[in-house]
């Protein structure tokens, strides 16, 4: 019973462990506000989709996602780094 109870637990903790991974990639949409590009740039239904100002608009949006997800990314590698050289701090 022991050992069953032991495997339970292991197997919720690896469970447990990919859907953090899984939920990690879902990061840079919250940084910008879980907005919608669509009608963000629309401004409300000023701004003709296709004009000048639309296009500049969504091309802003995608370098600030980006940025967000190099930004993710960066301090992930940071921290898996900080955490191999310091093994014996938690």
């Amino acid at each position: 019973m022991r050992q069953t109870s032991a495997r339970l637990t292991l197997v919720l903790m690896a469970v447990l462990s990919l859907t953090a991974c899984a939920s990690r990639n879902q990061g840079p949409a919250v940084a910008l506000g879980n907005d919608d590009d669509d009608a963000v740039c629309q401004a409300g239904g000023k701004v003709a989709p296709g004009s000048a100002e639309y296009v500049a608009c969504r091309k802003d949006r995608d370098v600030q996602r980006q940025r967000a997800e190099a930004r993710a990314d960066r301090r992930q590698r940071d921290l898996g780094e900080y955490m191999m050289n310091h093994p014996d701090r938690p």
